[in-house]
């Protein structure tokens, strides 16, 4: 890559807080893949928050001896172009934006290739700016199958967005640098330095393509192309598959598209070898991932043969078959709220299992996932109460989706019951007072009676009666006072008592 930025890593273990930083993130679309020229531009300069501070877009007319390119490509007529502005125009205007701040893009280095090159042509020497690209900070967050700037916003909970409009691109990049920053907590490896820049004209007024909101509608195509697995060979392969995917946004590619591609591929370096092992591993991913339920629908087999047809590997697809399954089983569709680093792991989950992630909440939604971050009042939850969408927690949905165990259940044992005898040095329960009271009344009662027996015997005795009588009355005596005297000092059914 040309020294136009200085590149900073933005990762977890990153020393250096970003919190107080500005970052402009860039987006451009070019005439080819490389060499070529801008033909749109776009800056977004937002705080380490997310807030959005200024922004700028525009097109930008080639020269008259440079191919504007394939309209096929950026989706811009030469129409559109001729009424814009040179960059020379408006190019201060950029270099403003992106003073004291770092700059941000998805693919810096296919960027900073594209600015370079229009900045040599112009003669303008511009120090290296420090630069951050997102998509290889996103690989540091979170494994997803894919890091095309579209995959990578769904799997961060950004909602979806035009696929060839600049000004749209910067913005999510924007807020993807600004997610890994507070969400994700990423932090800089080095502190970035901020050269003095020149301050160029501001003449050329702005041409800012009209903004086009995105048509909400979802087709299996778009899905499969977020879950489709790639592996990044260089920057000029990967600006290469995000244009391939992009054509296949509306569901289809044409062979005009993909010729253009081609063309652009060529005359960016790419031999025809390379061409033809990206669009051999793209067609292969999109066929797997038709595969991966187990059926294939009459759709998906059609639509499958003409992308390997349009990409000239028509073989790829020759032997695949919609099946003859009566009805396709539901498929699982999940729909994760929040803006935790947890969501955005479940969310990148979902897509690396070649689960369908949703945007919007539907009836074909089977579960609704909701953080901590999501007030109780979203109307959301409401309405998948109408739908009987069932709404899980982080935790819950990670167990019901087959990405963790259940939680380890503690069993629950009945009580065992143990009958042991009281030793004497076991404490009884305590009597009532009830009972206290009539066992003192009973004791003493005997134990008088017993008094009385002997004083009568004495009596008998000195009053002359017999000796026999005498000793009868004597010994009744006796007893009954010691019976009284030995219930008075045990306590009641002392040798019945059971601990339990």
């Amino acid at each position: 890559m040309s020294d136009m930025f200085d590149t900073l890593t933005l990762s977890r273990d990153g020393q250096v807080s970003a919190a107080a930083l500005e970052f402009t993130a860039i987006d451009f679309k070019t005439s080819g893949l490389y060499p070529g020229h801008i033909v749109e531009l776009a800056a977004v300069r937002v705080r380490a928050d997310g807030t959005v501070r200024r922004e700028l877009s525009t097109l930008i007319k080639p020269s008259d001896d440079v191919d504007p390119g394939h309209i096929r490509v950026h989706h811009l007529t030469p129409q559109q172009l001729a009424d814009a502005p040179p960059l020379d125009e408006v190019l201060g205007r950029f270099v403003e934006l992106c003073r004291n701040s770092v700059v941000v893009a998805h693919n810096l280095p296919f960027e900073s290739r594209f600015l370079a090159e229009e900045l040599a042509r112009l003669g303008v020497r511009i120090p290296a700016l420090p630069g951050i690209c997102t998509l290889s900070s996103v690989r540091l967050a979170l494994p997803l199958p894919n890091y095309r700037l579209a995959t990578t916003a769904g799997a961060l909970g950004i909602e979806d967005f035009p696929a060839h409009l600049a000004l749209a691109h910067a913005r999510v990049c924007a807020r993807i640098a600004a997610t890994l920053v507070t969400t994700h907590g990423f932090g800089l490896t080095s502190q970035p330095r901020f050269p003095n820049l020149p301050h160029l004209r501001e003449t050329g007024r702005l041409v800012p393509r009209p903004y086009t909101a995105p048509s909400g509608s979802t087709n299996w195509m778009a899905g499969l192309v977020d879950c489709m697995p790639t592996v990044s060979v260089g920057a000029l392969e990967d600006a290469y598959l995000e244009m391939l995917s992009d054509a296949l946004a509306d569901r289809h590619i044409s062979e005009q598209e993909s010729h253009a591609l081609a063309v652009l591929a060529a005359k960016a370096g790419m031999s025809k070898d390379d061409v033809r092992r990206v669009h051999n591993g793209f067609v292969m991913a999109l066929r797997a991932v038709a595969e991966n339920d187990g059926i294939v629908t009459v759709d998906e087999e059609s639509d499958v043969r003409r992308v390997a047809d349009a990409l000239g590997v028509p073989e790829l697809a020759h032997d695949l078959r919609a099946t003859n399954a009566p009805a396709r089983p539901a498929l699982t569709r999940v729909l994760v709220l929040g803006h935790t680093a947890d969501a955005d792991e479940l969310r990148a989950a979902v897509l690396s299992a070649g689960i369908q992630l949703a945007k919007k909440l539907t009836a074909s939604v089977t579960h609704l996932v909701v953080d901590q971050t999501v007030p109780a009042q979203e109307p959301m939850l409401a309405r998948a109460r109408e739908l009987g969408v069932p709404s899980l927690d982080i935790q819950s949905a990670q167990v019901a989706l087959g990405f963790a165990e259940p939680p380890d259940v503690i069993p629950f044992d009945e009580p065992t019951l143990v009958f042991r005898p009281v030793t004497p040095t076991t404490q009884p329960a305590p009597l009532e007072p009830a009972v206290r009271d009539t066992r003192f009344w009973v004791t003493r009662g005997l134990m008088g009676f017993g008094l009385f027996l002997m004083f009568i015997t004495v009596m008998a005795l000195f009053g002359g009666s017999g000796i026999g009588p005498a000793v009868f009355m004597a010994t009744l005596g006796v007893g009954t006072l010691l019976g009284g005297w030995y219930a008075s000092d045990q306590p009641a059914a002392r040798n019945s008592s059971i601990q339990v």
